[in-house]
């Protein structure tokens, strides 16, 4: 090997250790997620990095779209040139300076430091190991194409849309997670020796489904203030079969409880897809790092079932406790597979006899 193809791992080594990419992969990244990071510390180093960046890169992308004081065209202008950015095809200064107007604008200080700090996240990117780089633009081309359908298909706040089928509901987790779920895959077969006892086709597969149903939880959790910002996600065929349009939701939960209810139970299903795609993982570090998302999805849904129609006009999560024992847990049985599946279960069935644990 030369000096010259050697040369890209030098300069990944010199990127990890700035101090600007070690406070976006630890202060930075722990402010603005308050599960994934913990994920992301129980990876081994060679998976951290990447799936770090990723995750800051698209929680940037997400800011801008969610950047409501500023009109929906320009958002879109901008998130297509941060994309273009991203991708290696617009200069890093001109992209940063595009933002540099949605900065002042964030109420949370995390997402205004994570958007001062995009030029190193740029940076950090240039200068990661060239097949990661890789997988990191593949993944983000695909979240940013959901963003972007996501303010086409929902550009005025002012009237409620609805999504018109469950294909198009599909379509946007896919792009926005489960193409998550399938970067995670490739990553893993690539940096973790043995990663799987399934095959890389039957792990993305999973992966992509896992992923899935990741977002719809979020989409089921965060229903009411979608419809109170003029998003609906669940598909306008299904209201019209129940005689309801989408503003009628807040104000009948009751009529609308079944078909949210058919949703919950879809993403059960999806959530069991990715205990099956942890168990398949012999690696204990990268198994507990896997499950995380799936077992406080499993409490999350567990409230959600619990709450019903009422989950439209309360906030319904995971306590920073509960999140805390479900991680000491994984820890102190070494992820072990018969662990998992107990700690599943309890976080499924734990609602039905804590009624006051619906409101955290």
């Amino acid at each position: 090997m030369s000096a010259d193809e050697m040369r890209p791992n030098k300069q990944t080594m010199s990127a990890s250790s700035h101090p600007a990419t070690r406070q976006l992969q630890t202060a930075i990244l722990r402010s603005v997620s308050r599960s994934f990071y913990l994920s992301v510390r129980l990876l081994p180093a060679q998976l951290r990095e990447p799936v770090a960046l990723a995750y800051l890169l698209a929680r940037a992308t997400d800011t801008v779209a969610d950047t409501t004081q500023i009109p929906g065209t320009v958002r879109m202008e901008t998130l297509k040139m941060l994309s273009n950015g991203i991708q290696g095809t617009a200069s890093r200064d001109v992209v940063v300076d595009l933002i540099a107007s949605f900065v002042t604008l964030q109420k949370d200080p995390s997402e205004r430091k994570l958007l001062e700090t995009l030029l190193h996240c740029l940076e950090w990117l240039e200068n990661m190991e060239k097949t990661d780089r890789n997988d990191i633009r593949f993944v983000l081309e695909k979240i940013a194409q959901g963003q972007l359908l996501d303010l086409k298909r929902f550009g005025n706040p002012v009237e409620i849309r609805a999504l018109r089928t469950a294909a198009e509901l599909d379509e946007y987790t896919y792009l926005v997670a489960g193409s998550v779920g399938e970067f995670w895959t490739r990553l893993c077969f690539r940096h973790v020796r043995n990663f799987a006892s399934l095959s890389e086709d039957e792990m993305l597969a999973l992966g992509k489904r896992y992923g899935m149903a990741l977002q719809l939880i979020n989409i089921l959790r965060d229903a009411g203030a979608d419809l109170r910002a003029g998003r609906c996600y669940f598909p306008e065929y299904e209201l019209g079969a129940a005689h309801l349009v989408p503003p009628q939701i807040l104000s009948e939960p009751e009529r609308f409880e079944p078909i949210y209810r058919t949703w919950l139970e879809k993403a059960k299903a999806g959530l069991e897809c990715g205990m099956q795609y942890s168990r398949a993982i012999p690696n204990r570090r990268v198994r507990a790092a896997t499950v995380l998302p799936a077992l406080i999805g499993a409490r999350t849904l567990a409230l959600l079932d619990e709450a019903g129609g009422m989950a439209l006009r309360r906030t319904v999560k995971v306590s920073r406790r509960e999140v805390r024992g479900i991680t000491l847990s994984l820890a102190i049985t070494f992820a072990s597979r018969k662990q998992i599946d107990a700690i599943f279960d309890r976080a499924t069935h734990r609602a039905t006899k804590n009624n006051s644990a619906v409101v955290l």
